[in-house]
């Protein structure tokens, strides 16, 4: 096509009427077909500027652009830790891994509910449940403020400071707790004897506050 206008155009032609032919002749169906659309223009405009942007921090940053990406990483991670240990976030998962769902009950009712457990071989059920006896026999000594939304990882902590001497194992008991109720991890008929064993030893430990007095 371009071909057929150039044998059409006079030899001698001025420069004005070269231009006017080349609009009319660029303006046809063919070509307009042919032009990219206003999406391909706008991605082209974005990778051309992104590409400029780059090479500029090429350039200009130590380490250049590896450095920027490394730099960015590490905000978002540093943000989402963030978020997880503060916040909504973090409310939600800590209310999720509460010791006592719904109502509590008597200790004396959450341990007979373990013994029937272990009973019927469902140690599972058996260590969630002697567990909760142990901190909500220390709530009804005054020990443990009544919370909702306890972990059973503060409720060892809080327990931990006032009777020393069984810190560490309701430590241990609160992983055993969370293993098997959150983790999905079969409970034993070891670990259940160990929690009713904790039991025991909370019931008879005192507070260093009193023993102190």
């Amino acid at each position: 096509m371009v071909t057929r206008f150039l044998t059409e155009v006079p030899v001698d032609i001025d420069r004005d009427t070269a231009r006017l032919r080349a609009t009319e002749e660029l303006s046809g169906s063919a070509y307009q077909s042919a032009k990219p659309s206003w999406l391909i223009e706008a991605f082209n405009w974005v990778a051309e500027n992104l590409l400029r942007f780059l090479n500029t921090v090429d350039g200009a940053v130590p380490g250049g652009i590896f450095a920027v990406v490394l730099l960015v990483v590490v905000l978002i991670v540093l943000v989402v830790v963030i978020r997880l240990r503060s916040g909504p976030l973090a409310t939600a998962a800590k209310s999720d891994r509460a010791v006592f769902a719904g109502q509590r009950k008597e200790s004396g009712e959450h341990r007979k509910s373990a013994e029937d457990a272990a009973a019927r071989g469902d140690f599972d059920e058996a260590v969630r449940e002697i567990f909760r006896a142990v901190v909500r026999s220390l709530e009804e000594r005054a020990l443990l403020d009544e919370k909702s939304g306890r972990t059973a990882d503060e409720a060892a902590a809080e327990a931990g400071r006032l009777l020393p001497g069984v810190a560490g194992s309701l430590s241990a008991g609160a992983r055993l707790f969370d293993d098997v109720h959150y983790g999905g991890i079969p409970a034993t008929e070891a670990g259940y004897r160990s929690l009713s064993d904790l039991d025991e030893r909370c019931r008879r430990a005192r507070p260093v506050a009193l023993a102190a007095g």
